[in-house]
């Protein structure tokens, strides 16, 4: 199902910007989409409240309130749902999301598998499908023609239900630009690979937003809305498939970079045990499946069931793998105690199979980052294990599109 909406591509940035990037005044457009914003967020903390309950929180007075609740329920994006009576005059008629009309899609695509999370205006997942992917096997031309099937699948599937596709935005384990352009995915063997284009071809140039990024920026958008420290101001998270990147979160706002290439903690250079290398050649998982199964070659379909077979060893006490895993652990904490002292964030999260190993790798990590870390105790930064499990990247792709509609950046209901 197609869609129209009033906004830039999902991920792009927003505010008062003209096209050449230089600041523009606001004009009333802004100031009302602000607004649209505004009350969005208010009604989707509260869960339910009325138009009066909106004007004592926002501060607006009631007839500004009264018609930017008319245009989001014209919209499709607040709804009316029941009353409640209150000490004086008529019952106040209660407001919240709608929740029956709209579906953002997310997908990521990596060595070993593909994600899709389709989530509705409130973020509640109506889909959670993961695939078996041979992304080092594969061209990258099957990969598209992948992906745009499973894609096409999830659309199928929301027209049925009567909803309306707000955007599909793809997660690579890739430096990703402001264009969307995989600049570089050595795993996946893509380089200067415009997959955008490609996927809007393969779909016949779908109506809604079409969207690229990085699989750890858009894992750090999911922690920072549905993880344990959603909403805090700083927040690193950090890839735990075959690769390592990172998903910076500073003053409460994805940072990608001036170029779009941000957050690749990968290559910082550390030393230890007398190994020197960067942090994804020492702390990856593929680091450990290599080591651990002396084979240089770890098929793109095996990681999974490597990774399972690794934590069944080390439960059973088998002294080399605890000894990989920890000092697996001891160099990611290398790592993460030289992007406390650049960002200090209030946590770290470790996604992917991190979660698996984490028995072993997170108290390594955390005794080598606050032996390290220039700021006591690693500047209070928690080292924990995402609870979003291997879906973090895919529902942070459906997730930033729900952001821009927070941001005010509003859709168009069919027909309308």
């Amino acid at each position: 199902m197609a869609m129209r909406i009033a906004a830039k591509a999902a991920g792009r940035g927003g505010g008062a910007e003209s096209e050449n990037g230089r600041a523009r005044r606001a004009d009333f457009t802004d100031v009302r989409a602000n607004n649209l914003g505004y009350v969005l967020r208010q009604v989707r903390a509260e869960g339910r409240c009325s138009r009066a309950d909106l004007a004592a929180k926002t501060g607006l007075n009631k007839a500004t309130v009264s018609s930017l609740v008319a245009e989001l329920i014209e919209r499709r994006v607040l709804r009316e749902s029941g009353s409640v009576i209150g000490n004086i005059g008529r019952p106040a008629v209660l407001l919240s999301v709608d929740t029956g009309y709209y579906a953002s899609l997310g997908i990521e695509v990596n060595v070993d598998y593909m994600a899709l999370v389709a989530v509705d205006l409130a973020g509640n997942r109506l889909l959670s499908w993961r695939r078996a992917h041979d992304g080092s096997g594969s061209t990258a031309g099957r990969s598209v023609s992948a992906l745009a099937g499973l894609a096409k699948r999830a659309v199928d599937k929301m027209d049925a239900e009567g909803r309306q596709i707000l955007g599909l935005a793809v997660a690579v384990p890739s430096m990703i630009d402001h264009d969307g352009v995989v600049q570089y995915a050595p795993r996946l063997g893509w380089t200067d690979f415009d997959l955008a284009a490609r996927l809007r071809t393969a779909m016949r140039e779908p109506k809604y937003a079409l969207s690229v990024d990085n699989d750890a920026n858009l894992g750090a958008v999911a922690e920072h809305r549905f993880g344990a420290y959603a909403g805090v101001g700083d927040l690193i998270y950090i890839t735990g498939e075959i690769g390592l990147g990172a998903g910076l979160i500073v003053d409460g706002a994805l940072r990608r970079g001036s170029a779009g290439f941000a957050g690749e903690i990968g290559n910082f250079l550390i030393e230890i045990d007398g190994r020197i290398g960067r942090v994804e050649d020492l702390a990856s998982i593929r680091t450990a499946l290599v080591e651990l199964s002396e084979s240089e070659h770890i098929g793109s379909t095996q990681v999974e069931a490597e990774v399972e077979d690794i934590v069944t060893r080390a439960r059973a006490g088998e002294a080399r793998v605890i000894e990989v895993l920890e000092r697996m652990g001891r160099a990611l904490g290398a790592g993460i105690a030289l992007a406390v002292d650049l960002l200090n964030p209030e946590a770290v999260v470790l996604g992917g199979h991190y979660q698996a190993l984490s028995p072993w790798v997170v108290p390594a990590a955390e005794a080598e980052a606050a032996a390290r870390a220039f700021a006591a105790e690693a500047g209070g930064a928690e080292i924990v294990v995402s609870s979003l499990g291997h879906e973090a990247p895919a529902l942070g792709a459906a997730t930033g599109i729900l952001n821009d509609i927070d941001a005010g950046r509003m859709p168009t209901p069919l027909g309308s």
